[in-house]
């Protein structure tokens, strides 16, 4: 279970908090899950079984995968939380690729991952040619999807995916509020 940071912290930006200012960051950790984290088998069919990783900030991080779509979760009870529950309505996966933690005063509130989907365009090969930065809220509090950005149609997902982090994340209500699509949805994409 070996993770390698890669960049742990870029630069801060400050945001206007009405009278306050609120320090934002990002720490970044590259994430292969079959070689990171410990897996544990399912016998049910179409259920590939779990993951559980180390994640950044003390905030343990959960996988599960099963008909062709993943589900990943956060924190000491991930398996239980809404974020276990939510996925991509197409075909997707997120195996390996780089998970950015959002960052106030230096503790972890959101991450930002890129997840791989098929497109209607896919269903014939074996490619995902779809990719959506998926926001989710870490706890305290229930952690679930706030938002998604479709990472294929705009030049500035990344900066779009963090907005929706920093402006959402900490007060959305897992289960009552909708999650926020931010940017063009190109032909294709499907985030519910």
């Amino acid at each position: 279970m070996k993770i390698i940071p890669r960049l742990i912290l870029c630069a801060a930006t400050v945001f206007a908090s009405g009278a306050m200012a609120q320090e934002y960051a990002s720490a970044y950790v590259k994430l292969d899950v079959r070689r990171d984290c410990k897996h544990r088998s399912s016998n049910v069919v179409e259920d590939y079984g779990d993951w559980r990783c180390k994640g950044y900030g003390g905030v343990p991080m959960w996988l599960g995968a099963g008909d062709q779509r993943m589900y990943v979760s956060f924190g000491p009870k991930a398996k239980d939380e809404p974020a276990a529950r939510e996925t991509l309505s197409p075909f997707n996966d997120f195996y390996e690729g780089v998970v950015e933690w959002r960052l106030a005063g230096g503790r972890p509130f959101a991450t930002i991952i890129r997840w791989n989907y098929k497109t209607a365009a896919d269903r014939e090969n074996l490619n995902a040619n779809g990719r959506a930065l998926v926001v989710t809220r870490l706890p305290p509090g229930p952690v679930c999807h706030v938002g998604y950005v479709d990472a294929r149609a705009n030049a500035r997902a990344n900066e779009l995916a963090r907005e929706i982090a920093d402006k959402h994340a900490r007060g959305f209500s897992c289960g009552k509020d909708k999650p926020v699509i931010l940017g063009v949805v190109g032909q294709g994409a499907d985030f519910k």
